[in-house]
């Protein structure tokens, strides 16, 4: 092979262990992005948290967290709200603590971070997003 031909090889295959590297250690996992259309973003698992920027006014985001809640029948055992950010806690049927944080990022996006129990659920996570996305 040539010389030419073995440096862009040589950076693609460290390029692809590095990206394996990352993808099977376990503590960084991106989700496709969740649904077409504006404000959709790319959902990401990162150490036991969801987090999602969603192009919705902030009010509209905190108020579909809080029916999402009601609607997964979580016991909601807490709420501290100001103009910018909403913390959310509750309590699933097997007391896993729930937390649902909403930021205010602009007047169009909205930062949502979802952490469920101490290491984290995806699958509880991934839920409590979907209701979420579903009461917007």
């Amino acid at each position: 092979m040539s010389k030419r031909f073995q440096i862009p090889l040589r950076a693609a295959f460290l390029g692809l262990l590095t990206g394996l590297t990352v993808m099977t250690s376990g503590c960084f996992l991106v989700v496709a992005g969740a649904a077409a259309g504006a404000g959709a973003g790319a959902v990401a698992y990162v150490d036991g948290k969801l987090t999602v920027n969603l192009g919705n006014p902030y009010e509209a985001v905190v108020n579909a967290s809080d029916r999402a809640i009601a609607q997964l029948q979580f016991l909601k055992v807490g709420e501290s709200r100001d103009a910018l950010k909403a913390i959310l806690e509750a309590r699933t049927s097997d007391d896993k603590k729930v937390a649902i944080t909403v930021t205010r990022v602009s007047d169009t996006l909205t930062k949502v971070e979802i952490r469920v129990g101490t290491f984290g659920d995806k699958t509880i996570s991934r839920a409590i997003y979907d209701r979420i996305k579903g009461n917007l």
